[in-house]
């Protein structure tokens, strides 16, 4: 079989982005996601429609959304790292503390928000996990040539010494002065980045049922046309020939993509494509409009192959795209719009109205007659007729009660099929329910939530594995990080030899959800009694009493509440007379852990046993949540 050219290798990837775009577009996928974004921000009526009568949106598709997404991911994650060999077990947990790091001050939390959002509109969400190296050419300063200077002339000395044969050709001192550079590259980033993509720039292959068995993955990306011209990692001769292209805001309607082009500059902008060949495991970059690679095909960059990790919502099996929260909900939301919408108009339509004979007022009665100020004196012309008779109330055709029965009727429906509930939205449900049914309630909308929880960890475990595998292959020199031990920050340093090894990236159950305080001080209470038997014995009742303070009630300076603990006598030095060397005050009458009268502590109160196994002490120190407890 003949090995396939540049050109031939070209149009294959050309028409299998063109056959995913019309899969796309035929099974009605980008409609689809306009429509559900469109549903997001209220405009649930289209442009369209005749504005007759109001129209208005009751947008409980935003609530529901704004419901789950905190539900889920409001926090930083507390992410955990399990070795996969015996002997990586004290290097993970400081590769631990090296990712919890790297995702809160590096900012994951932000691109990856984002991304939950897609997750919960679209059914599914895109994040990019890469390494970004930049340089950029900058002046050098006088005191830095200089510098640059005395260290030629040193190692031409230095040379002159080890070869005093061959150095009558070194440079004079003026040649090099003349040959130090006036410019020089600098590093502007080097580190790995986390990045949300949006749904409509993602093309993958149409065969595949998920991530996992697609074939290749390409990314579409719209960059200024002078900017990706200047670009030098693209080939020279074909990022010259490169032109604007028309199709700039894919995720809008054609509609809202002019009314975007009028309040944008009058930049020029050009599509190119990053496309992925997993089967070949190569990457390859070309324009969408052109007949040559911008980079032919090379080798993938990163260790663990295609850089995207893909969230899925509602699976639908055998199609690749899954279903959102939206989806699912749009019919029902469009009919409590037109419900209410109805009720409104119905309301103003059939407003308050009089019958009058018009020839019994004048301009000034009329003008009075039609005034709202209130006690107004209205003249009447007319003294043939009675004044019960000049106006009468217009008859009214009430509105019929199902109307109102209906908004609610959809409501319910709409919680139903979302899963969240009024209680979920902070309303107050016109039927009052038990506390039992109540906790059903809850219990349905929690469950939901645990599943999407789930998936959203995962979705966090696999970034961080890829960020730590990006660490272990670009990293060079030291990093800085910042890990608790006890409650106290350190920074610490950490070169690439450190953070070696193959791990398992989880994160802890709940930590990104929101921190409810009455159920964290039940838990620190809870733990509290739990421990109570092990106080004095196992346990050390000051670091117990730390714990559930700064845990459990959110106390910044716990030790102000602790007693100092009282130095441990010597048997027979400075006992009460009659005691036994060696006896405890008060020993064997109160429990071990607890404070005598006075002020005063048994001996030995706080010092833990030391007949207790180390796996134990290591459980219950992972219970009470201790970083690093080695360093």
């Amino acid at each position: 079989m003949a090995r396939k050219t540049r050109s031939d290798q070209y149009e294959v990837i050309k028409r299998r982005l063109d056959s995913s775009a019309r899969w796309r577009d035929e099974m009605g996928y980008d409609g689809l996601w306009r429509r559900m974004t469109d549903l997001y921000r209220g405009k649930h009526w289209p442009r369209t429609t005749v504005l007759q009568e109001d129209m208005i949106a009751v947008n409980l598709a935003f609530s529901t959304i704004n419901v789950i997404a905190p539900s889920v991911s409001v926090n930083h994650p507390k992410i955990v790292v399990t070795p996969n060999e015996p002997d990586n077990k004290d290097r993970a947990v400081f590769v631990e503390a090296v990712i919890n790091h790297l995702w809160k001050h590096h900012d994951f939390r932000k691109p990856f928000r984002r991304a939950v959002k897609d997750f919960l509109i679209f059914g599914h969400s895109w994040v990019k996990v890469g390494w970004k190296f930049l340089e950029q050419e900058r002046t050098l300063g006088q005191a830095e040539r200089e510098e640059m200077y005395d260290e030629a002339l040193l190692e031409a000395d230095q040379f002159a010494m080890e070869e005093p044969a061959l150095a009558g050709g070194l440079p004079t001192d003026d040649e090099m002065a003349a040959n130090i550079p006036q410019t020089a590259m600098m590093v502007v980033e080097d580190q790995p980045f986390v990045e949300r993509i949006s749904p409509f720039d993602v093309f993958v292959d149409p065969e595949a049922t998920c991530l996992e068995d697609a074939k290749w993955i390409a990314q579409r990306i719209i960059r200024p046309l002078d900017e990706a011209k200047a670009d030098k990692r693209y080939k020279a001769s074909v990022r010259k020939r490169l032109s604007a292209d028309s199709l700039l805001y894919p995720m809008y309607s054609v509609a809202t993509r002019q009314e975007q082009e009028e309040y944008l500059d009058n930049e020029e902008r050009t599509v190119v494509f990053e496309y992925y060949d997993v089967t070949n495991n190569t990457l390859s970059v070309l324009p969408q409009s052109g007949d040559e690679f911008l980079i032919d095909p090379v080798a993938m960059p990163y260790a663990y192959g295609q850089p995207f990790v893909m969230m899925r919502n509602y699976d639908i099996p055998d199609y690749f795209y899954p279903m959102g929260d939206l989806e699912a909900l749009e019919s029902l939301q469009l009919e409590l719009d037109k419900t209410r919408s109805q009720m409104m108009n119905a309301r103003k339509r059939y407003a308050r109205k009089y019958l009058y004979h018009e020839r019994s007022f004048g301009p000034e009665g009329r003008e009075a007659l039609e005034s709202d100020q209130d006690g107004r004196l209205v003249p009447v012309v007319d003294e043939n007729k009675p004044l019960g008779e000049v106006v009468v109330p217009m008859p009214q055709t009430p509105l019929s009660p199902e109307i109102y029965n209906m908004s609610e009727i959809v409501e319910a429906d709409i919680n139903t099929v979302s899963g969240v509930s009024e209680y979920a939205r902070g309303q107050m449900p016109e039927i009052r329910r038990t506390a039992t049914e109540a906790s059903i309630i809850a219990d349905a909308g929690n469950a939901r939530a645990a599943d999407k929880l789930a998936i959203v960890e995962i979705g966090i475990g696999q970034i961080a594995r890829r960020v730590i595998q990006l660490m272990q292959q670009f990293m060079t020199g030291e990093q800085m990080a910042q890990v608790s031990n006890r409650g106290e920050s350190l920074f610490v340093k950490y070169a690439r030899d450190d953070i070696v090894g193959e791990y398992d990236f989880s994160v802890e159950a709940g930590s990104t959800q929101p921190i409810n305080d009455t159920i964290r001080k039940q838990q620190a209470v809870s733990l509290l009694n739990a421990l109570a038997p092990l106080v004095g014995t196992v346990i050390d009742p000051a670091a117990l009493a730390k714990h559930v303070l700064t845990n459990g009630f959110g106390i910044k300076d716990p030790d102000k509440f602790l007693m100092q603990q009282q130095p441990q006598q010597v048997p027979g030095e400075g006992a009460p007379q009659g005691a036994a060397p060696g006896a405890g005050p008060g020993a064997g009458q109160m429990p071990p852990g607890m404070p005598m009268p006075g002020g005063m502590q048994p001996e030995g109160a706080f010092a833990p046993s030391g007949g207790v196994p180390p796996e134990l002490l290591a459980q219950i120190q992972g219970q009470m949540d201790v970083d690093l407890p080695f360093l």
